[in-house]
């Protein structure tokens, strides 16, 4: 008799984000990094369970001097530049639709870029080509940059699919779209006094 089909893993919805301040679906199988070593407060970060790949959701200081599409590429470069990355290549920036996201109602203006950037693993010589997604919604009314990265490395192909990991497949950008649309605010005062 076969064995029955695993079950595909759900997402999690409404999870708490910096203290419960936002929430956002998380895709199935999304380890919070913070329960295995410190994270910065600016930072949320997660972990696929069997692939390298991570979702970042940051805080960040509003960067007044750059606009517009400008401005989604002067994150990424400033993350691949905190990464050390070796090469950058911006593949794609386009507009997200405000009406799309949970955060419509605070955010005046929202990016979605495509790239990839040439970055090596702590401990290791040779450098990995990983693609690098992010969506940049900006927060003016808070003189915040909320930045959401997914980093997509090469596939391992030491990678072990065993029986308790097949229903647990790499995430998406669908995966990567619904945490960014899901986004929510709960607290402004995790901003400071307005």
């Amino acid at each position: 008799m076969p064995a029955p089909s695993p079950r595909p893993m759900e997402p999690t919805r409404d999870y708490p984000l910096f203290g419960g301040a936002f929430s956002a679906t998380l895709p199935p199988g999304a380890l919070d990094v913070s329960d295995l070593r410190p994270v910065p407060d600016n930072q949320e970060v997660f972990c696929h369970r069997v692939t390298d790949q991570s979702l970042i959701v940051e805080l960040l200081e509003l960067q007044a001097h750059v606009q517009g599409e400008e401005a989604a590429r002067y994150h990424f470069e400033d993350v691949g530049g905190m990464q050390e990355a070796r090469a950058l290549q911006v593949d794609s920036v386009q507009p997200l639709l405000l009406e799309n996201l949970a955060l419509r109602s605070y955010c005046q203006e929202a990016w979605v870029l495509s790239g990839k950037q040439q970055v090596a693993k702590e401990n290791h010589q040779v450098a990995k080509d990983v693609m690098v997604h992010q969506a940049l919604l900006r927060l003016l009314r808070y003189q915040t940059d909320v930045l959401v990265t997914f980093n997509e490395p090469p596939p391992d192909n030491r990678l072990s699919l065993g029986p308790e990991n097949l229903s647990l497949l790499p995430w998406s950008l669908g995966d990567f779209e619904q945490l960014v649309t899901s986004l929510t605010l709960h607290d402004p005062n995790i901003f400071g006094p307005q």
